[in-house]
């Protein structure tokens, strides 16, 4: 199994002993760059906030460890956040 499979359906930061979503929370599925198919956990996020989308830190994104990739909810499904690009 490759990278990409062994993520697909994790949640964002969660344990590798326990990636799969809990019950009681909100998820985004994560679409394109380096986190494509990763889960991210909105529960907590203020509506100001998912709106606004995220800057998650990964370290397989295109400046490695201390990059960090943005996400932007689709304005039609926002449960659906795109990626918008990476960063230091």
């Amino acid at each position: 199994m490759d990278e990409v499979e062994f993520m697909r359906g994790r949640v964002y930061g969660a344990e590798h002993d326990d990636p799969g979503p809990r019950a009681g929370r909100v998820y985004a599925q994560l679409v394109g760059g380096p986190l494509d198919g990763l889960l991210l956990d909105i529960t907590d996020l203020t509506e100001q906030e998912r709106v606004r989308g995220v800057s998650l830190p990964t370290e397989i994104g295109r400046y490695g460890p201390g990059g960090r990739s943005s996400y932007a909810p689709r304005p039609d499904e926002p449960r659906r956040f795109d990626w918008r690009g990476d960063a230091l």
